[in-house]
């Protein structure tokens, strides 16, 4: 994970590769992202019960947050 000021940056890095351009995404996002339930409940005991919600959850977030590509979205989860 690599931090930078803006896009222009990462744009610039000698390591960037376009193919991952993608999963460019700002901070405010990424901790939109790892508020949800999937990430705040994992040490419930009742955590698996609940996973199915969770990453509807999570699925949601990241259709709200514009990051629907299959670099975000796993396989089947068209919910």
């Amino acid at each position: 994970m690599n931090f930078f000021r803006s896009e222009d940056d990462i744009r610039k890095w000698a390591q960037f590769d376009s193919r991952k351009e993608e999963g460019i995404i700002s901070l405010k996002d990424l901790v939109k992202i790892f508020s949800g339930e999937l990430f705040r409940r994992r040490l419930d005991p009742d955590f698996f019960s609940h996973s199915e919600e969770y990453r509807k959850e999570r699925v949601g977030t990241l259709k709200e947050i514009r990051r629907t590509g299959a670099f975000w979205l796993p396989p089947n989860s068209s919910t």
